[in-house]
């Protein structure tokens, strides 16, 4: 059975298109620039409606990321993006990043097509 679950990552992976994986990483660079510059509603136009719903509003939103993503709120630089990856089935952003403590940090960004196809950030 893992086989199996591998072949259909690895199958699912292979549908991204280079004009996902750069959307995608233009998707999360947006994120990133909306939380440095302050703006709840930004960050929050780029979540998914899955995560717009959960946390209700923008300012609820940056709270949970101030208080739980520093490295991602503020990190102090980042150091770029990996192969995006397929977990369970979701196309998954890792990125690179120094925290303000100057920790290392990997944040997985998993993405989530929306019906007019554009990406949306569904967690991290």
């Amino acid at each position: 059975m893992p086989w199996l679950l591998s072949l259909t990552a690895c199958a699912h992976q292979g549908e991204l298109t280079a004009d996902d994986r750069i959307a995608i990483r233009a998707v999360i660079e947006r994120q990133l620039e909306a939380f440095r510059q302050e703006d709840a509603a930004a960050a929050f136009a780029l979540a998914s409606p899955e995560i717009q719903a959960k946390y209700g509003s923008p300012e609820n939103f940056m709270t949970i990321v101030k208080t739980f993503y520093e490295p991602v709120y503020r990190p102090r630089r980042m150091g770029g993006f990996t192969k995006l990856h397929v977990i369970d089935g979701q196309p998954t952003q890792p990125v690179l990043l120094v925290g303000p403590d100057g920790d290392f940090a990997v944040a997985l960004y998993t993405m989530k097509k929306q019906v007019h196809g554009e990406w949306k950030i569904l967690g991290c």
